[in-house]
């Protein structure tokens, strides 16, 4: 059995959280299929062993998997498609739901994160920055949540570029429901992605499990308005602890929308003065 099916078997398999399966991942050989054998050689404790060799032996997972394979790209952790910087994060996705341009994966990526409620501000910002990181055939990636996210993505395609969006549900969900053509315009013009099986609801706690996706897959982070505590200053230290470049948008010390970015100039981030993006790297 090849390794993306083994590994779509134990997501299906009830049972089996993320950090269960990562456990059997973490002992999968890189460069052979996995067999009855090598399962009865797992380290693992009894009540994971059972339920792991349930999924490999399981025929009813075949339809399923075959319907899931003809709805979707599906990228599997040791598919050469994975995205080799996202493979070097902490606790990287064990397999992602695709649709639309893989191909955009092999590109440098900007995210462009900020305030689900922002101001003008940030609409004028992005505007003003699109056209350069068009220019500079940057994929501009976000995660399709209301406000910067969705201006992010609907500016990109605007602007004639190639966006990514990747959300913290599984891809037959809109979320949030205003989106749903814009949804729809991404999986047509650019790239849907998920770490989740396509039937998953959205709940709170994915979305920051999203965000270490968007930080794992770039080269670069942009913040325009954020509060002092929010989901996109979650993003923005995701990027930097994996060594990726965070530019921040300053703004006015009496914003509560500014105070994220303000804040994460004062620690380091490279603040955007200019729609040139000259200091991009």
């Amino acid at each position: 059995m090849n390794k993306t099916e083994f590994l779509l078997r134990l997501k299906l398999q009830k049972g089996l959280s993320y950090l269960k399966i990562l456990q059997v991942m973490q002992q999968m050989p890189v460069d052979e299929d996995i067999d009855h054998e090598w399962i009865n050689c797992l380290e693992l404790p009894e009540d994971i062993l059972t339920l792991v060799e349930h999924a490999y032996l399981d025929d009813r997972y075949e339809s399923a998997i075959e319907n899931l394979q003809q709805q979707f790209n599906i990228i599997s952790f040791f598919d050469e498609s994975y995205p080799l910087a996202l493979r070097e994060i902490y606790r990287p996705p064990i397999m992602l739901f695709a649709k639309g341009d893989l191909s955009l994966l092999r590109h440098e990526v900007t995210v462009i994160v900020g305030s689900r409620y922002p101001t003008s501000y940030s609409a004028r910002v992005i505007e003003n920055i699109m056209p350069a990181l068009v220019k500079r055939k940057q994929v501009v990636a976000s995660g399709l949540a209301r406000g910067v996210d969705a201006i992010a993505h609907q500016m990109t395609l605007r602007f004639g570029g190639k966006t990514i969006a990747v959300v913290g549900n599984g891809l037959n969900y809109f979320y949030p429901q205003e989106n749903m053509e814009l949804q729809r315009q991404i999986a047509e013009r650019g790239l849907l992605l998920s770490e989740y099986l396509p039937d998953t609801p959205p709940r709170p706690f994915r979305f920051p499990e999203r965000n270490r996706i968007l930080a794992g897959i770039c080269k670069n982070v942009i913040v325009t308005e954020a509060k002092e505590h929010s989901g996109s200053l979650i993003t923005a230290n995701l990027a930097l602890q994996e060594n990726r470049n965070v530019y921040a948008v300053p703004g006015l010390i009496t914003s509560p929308l500014s105070k994220g970015t303000n804040q994460l100039i004062s620690a380091g981030a490279t603040p955007i003065i200019d729609g040139k993006l000259e200091m991009l790297m």
